[in-house]
């Protein structure tokens, strides 16, 4: 049923959306270094790696560069376009593409290089990585702001590899544990509610039983509803 709701949703964007990527595609090509398509190796089902698509919002050397693969607040790696982009996550959209191929799925947990998933056990991401990896997820609208979270870190690297990998790890295995097409369906809406009001927490009040944040980042969440709300 997933695969199914998968084929006949990314089939259905890709030719909605034809107009805005045709659009993005050519304002692309005449702005920054003129790069279109980012590919980068991403752990896939069962932790087989695969070429994840995204529009370029960055320099191209980035990953060779200050920070790898984590972006953060005012990050001098992002192109001018590549700042709307990212803020909108209108730079995911070619990911419809591996929806379509079978990399992904629309809903699932979020793919991630290997080297920021040093900190988790292999089984842990075994049991996460047991299903096809998301356009979109749990862990993907709670930290749609995920830049601003690393905001005020000394060492923003260990961070993310020893604060907020491990509970993306732990909502995305929620996720796997609790799969159901209901939830698969949920997550859409509630992803598309969360990119137009910009409320990441969204998801708490309709999975309360989802794993708690450490305290680190929950003082981090509060502080951004706080900030969102004025």
């Amino acid at each position: 049923m997933q695969r199914l709701s998968d084929l006949i949703l990314a089939s259905s964007a890709l030719f909605l959306l034809s107009p805005l990527l045709i659009c993005i595609c050519f304002l692309l090509r005449i702005t920054g270094e003129g790069k279109i398509i980012y590919r980068q190796q991403r752990l896939g089902q069962n932790l087989k790696p695969f070429w994840i698509l995204k529009f370029a919002t960055m320099l191209e050397a980035s990953p060779s560069m200050l920070t790898g693969s984590i972006t953060v607040p005012d990050d001098p790696r992002v192109l001018p376009v590549g700042k709307i982009l990212r803020k909108t996550k209108l730079n995911e959209l070619p990911q419809l593409f591996n929806v379509f191929l079978g990399n992904m799925s629309l809903v699932g947990p979020r793919p991630h290089v290997e080297r920021d998933l040093e900190g988790i056990p292999k089984k842990d991401l075994m049991y996460c990585y047991s299903v096809k990896p998301g356009l979109t997820g749990i862990a993907s609208i709670i930290f749609r702001n995920e830049e601003g979270l690393l905001e005020g870190e000394r060492d923003q690297r260990a961070f993310y590899r020893n604060v907020i990998a491990p509970y993306k790890n732990k909502l995305e295995s929620w996720y796997v544990k609790n799969n159901k097409f209901s939830i698969y369906c949920t997550l859409i809406v509630l992803t598309i509610y969360s990119v137009f009001a910009g409320d990441s927490q969204v998801i708490f009040r309709f999975f309360p039983k989802l794993p708690l944040p450490p305290e680190r980042l929950k003082k981090k969440f509060r502080n951004e509803t706080t900030v969102r709300g004025g």
